[in-house]
């Protein structure tokens, strides 16, 4: 396993000046939206939100590493991976408010969020296989947090990746907790990273919190799994806020071990301070980049405002091609419920 902790000078790095502008920008980007996303829910504009604050140099790391081809497995949290490969941020918020995930129908290669957990893991060594079958010069990059490294999904997925040398980078953001347990009471394993022993195949752990260390780590993962060879990545960081907005980590947080400043650092602060000492941001670039964000987001919510209301049929598509009886008379119900009591024509 190797570790990579703590930034290099800029000129070290495989990264251009811009790169590490463009890097900043996004994780602004991130960080913007995660405070607006958290607002917007607070206040019954959507039904509720996973906040990733602390975690945004680790997504936007990652999704900065990825090529355009390859395709993201993505779970409930990895919303700034999402932006950064310029998923619209009005799609994420439209999601959030119960519309298709895809609203805009970009055509960005993501598989849609999982929400059970480490569900997607067996998804993306299947794609993966079937990208060997296709000859295929894509990976997949297979997001999740260290609490799904306790499902069977994960052992399963890292077990047939390994088996059928899949091009998949499992990308294992370990923020610390599992929703309110440490990663210390659920598992005894020295890292997460030292499992992918068992399936066969490398795995190494780098800073999080460190955006260029994760899309240099990363990169070189994906390379590996094009050549067959899949990478298990933990990436160390820390989950500053809550699981989501129906948790209270105030209620469990004191339960965590010390940890390093490293780990708990703010990655924004960090990066921007980093950023600042190279000479390659400035008062007014830092300034602009926060303006250029916020412009995003105002236009992002506005665009998830006008979009029309869904159809109640709407729940009832994309599940099966062909409803079966139990479902039709489910929407049969819902139908009649809606004609009857004039629900969907009152003002939301």
């Amino acid at each position: 396993m190797n570790r990579i902790i703590g930034e290099r000078d800029l000129r070290e790095t495989p990264f251009s000046v811009e790169e590490a502008r463009a890097t900043y920008r996004q994780m602004v980007r991130a960080r913007e939206f995660d405070e607006r996303a958290l607002a917007l829910q607070r206040r019954g504009w959507m039904s509720s939100w996973p906040p990733y604050r602390g975690q945004e140099g680790s997504q936007v790391g990652a999704a900065l590493a990825m090529a355009d081809a390859d395709w993201l497995f993505p779970t409930y949290r990895s919303n700034a991976m999402q932006i950064a490969r310029d998923v619209p941020m009005s799609d994420v918020l439209l999601f959030r408010r119960g519309r298709p995930e895809f609203a805009s129908g970009h055509d960005v290669p993501n598989f849609p969020q999982a929400v059970p957990i480490a569900t997607q893991i067996p998804h993306a060594a299947g794609v993966g296989m079937a990208m060997n079958y296709r000859d295929d010069d894509g990976a997949a990059l297979c997001y999740f947090g260290d609490g799904a490294t306790s499902e069977g999904d994960f052992h399963e997925g890292l077990n047939f990746a390994g088996v059928f040398d899949a091009p998949v980078v499992f990308f294992c953001e370990n923020n610390e907790w599992a929703i309110s347990l440490p990663r210390h009471r659920q598992t005894a394993s020295d890292s997460i990273a030292g499992k992918a022993q068992a399936y066969g195949f490398e795995g190494v752990q780098v800073d999080g919190n460190d955006p260029l260390a994760v899309r240099e780590t990363v990169s070189e993962a994906l390379a590996s799994a094009r050549d067959g060879d899949p990478v298990l990545v933990e990436s160390l960081t820390y989950r500053q806020g809550a699981h989501t907005t129906s948790d209270d980590p105030s209620q469990y947080e004191d339960a965590a071990r010390d940890l390093p400043e490293w780990r708990t650092a703010d990655p924004l602060e960090r990066y921007e301070e980093y950023l600042r000492n190279q000479g390659v941001v400035n008062d007014a670039l830092v300034d602009r980049v926060h303006e250029e964000a916020e412009e995003a987001l105002d236009e992002a919510v506005a665009t998830a405002e006008a979009a029309p209301d869904p159809d109640p049929d709407d729940v009832f598509d994309r599940v099966y091609a062909d409803l079966p009886p139990r479902l039709r008379d489910q929407q049969g119900w819902l139908d009649s419920f809606v004609d009857d009591h004039d629900v969907y024509e009152l003002d939301h």
